[in-house]
């Protein structure tokens, strides 16, 4: 990443051919046309890649020259540097960039660079404010730099850490990844037979969130490693993505549930059926009192025949059997019936829990760790 600064570079050093006599002890100054008819520092910037001199309305460069030969050499510049940041944390970085100075010509032997006053020797503008970063600290450091065709040199660090602000990043990504993940919650407490309803929920809650890490992704600089948001973000998504699923889940085993209950519906009907062994192949069923109106109108096409007195009481002894034997297994397969229902709401009552539980242990860990 670049970074641009504006800054008033001011040398100062002792060159006892300009001094001159003075009964007032008064400096001279002069704008930047004495600037190339004297020796001056060679100071460039590392690094930069484009720098200038300001020039409006002329020049703005001041040398003021003191009678012992001091001199004060000072003029603004604005520096567009590289700064190596590390994305890792990001949007929860702190990033330390430094602006390099240097003799070109002039090894350590020649000229030595320092700093006047330490990091007192800077002095920055309290109004500052940057729109993604606080400056939270300026401080001074020098070191030799060494060339292998050339030699040593002096060098000087001009080091700030910029802490990013975070706020613009919970609006506009945090906060919109957690409230799509809450929403994909909804579908547990919508009834499992609404497919629409489920199915549309869990594809936008989806779309979104997807949306969301492209629009991140976009915004940033293409980087090899994870940063912090895309664990955030990519984590939001794979919990979007499992509220899918686990309808996918229950609405599987609500279709073998409804299949079963229509086979034990099936084999119920069947067996409630009285014996018609011995009889005339006709669509004849003879009928009683033991069954109950359901069963007589699951009976459709049948015609009813009059009982004969000789086998009224044969009939009503088979018809008796049947029956309860048909209630005995309607209660077993009932049982199990049941148990289906119970598993497949089970899924939907555990997700309550587990779902928004593991959500914010994954929260936690995740503020706790970044921040």
């Amino acid at each position: 990443m670049d970074f641009t600064m504006t800054l008033y570079l001011r040398h100062y050093w002792k060159d006892e051919r300009l001094s001159f006599h003075s009964t007032t002890n008064k400096s001279m100054t002069f704008d930047g046309r004495l600037v190339k008819k004297i020796w001056v520092p060679d100071v460039f910037f590392v690094h930069s890649k484009r720098s200038f001199i300001h020039d409006t309305t002329t020049e703005n460069i001041m040398l003021r020259v003191f009678p012992d030969g001091h001199v004060l050499y000072s003029l603004r510049v604005t520096v567009t540097a590289a700064c190596n940041m590390d994305f890792s944390r990001f949007p929860l970085d702190s990033q330390t960039c430094s602006l390099e100075l240097e003799s070109y010509a002039y090894t350590d032997e020649d000229l030595m660079l320092y700093w006047k006053s330490g990091d007192e020797s800077l002095s920055t503008d309290d109004r500052i404010s940057l729109s993604q970063f606080l400056i939270q600290k300026f401080h001074t450091t020098s070191r030799l730099a060494f060339y292998s065709s050339t030699g040593w040199y002096n060098r000087l660090y001009i080091n700030f850490t910029l802490r990013r602000h975070i706020f613009f990043f919970l609006l506009q990504t945090y906060f919109p990844a957690t409230l799509m993940v809450m929403l994909s919650w909804v579908s547990f407490w919508i009834d499992r037979r609404a497919v629409p309803a489920r199915v549309s929920l869990g594809i936008t809650t989806v779309l979104t969130m997807s949306t969301i890490i492209t629009g991140v992704n976009a915004s940033m600089p293409r980087v090899s490693y994870i940063k912090a948001v895309d664990v955030y973000l990519w984590v939001s998504f794979v919990f979007v993505f499992l509220s899918v699923l686990e309808y996918a889940a229950v609405n599987y085993l609500t279709t073998v549930q409804e299949r079963r209950e229509r086979k034990l519906r099936e084999r119920v009907r069947e067996q409630s059926l009285p014996c018609t062994c011995g009889m005339s192949h006709t669509r004849t069923m003879m009928l009683d009192g033991t069954y109950s109106e359901a069963d007589a109108n699951s009976l459709a096409g049948y015609t009813q025949a009059p009982m004969v007195p000789e086998e009224a009481e044969k009939q009503e002894h088979v018809a008796v059997h049947l029956s309860m034997s048909s209630e005995s297994t309607a209660k077993k397969k009932g049982l199990r019936t049941f148990s289906i229902i119970q598993n497949t709401h089970a899924i939907d009552t555990y997700s309550r829990m587990i779902f928004p539980g593991s959500y914010i242990f994954f929260n936690l860990i995740y503020w706790s760790v970044y921040c």
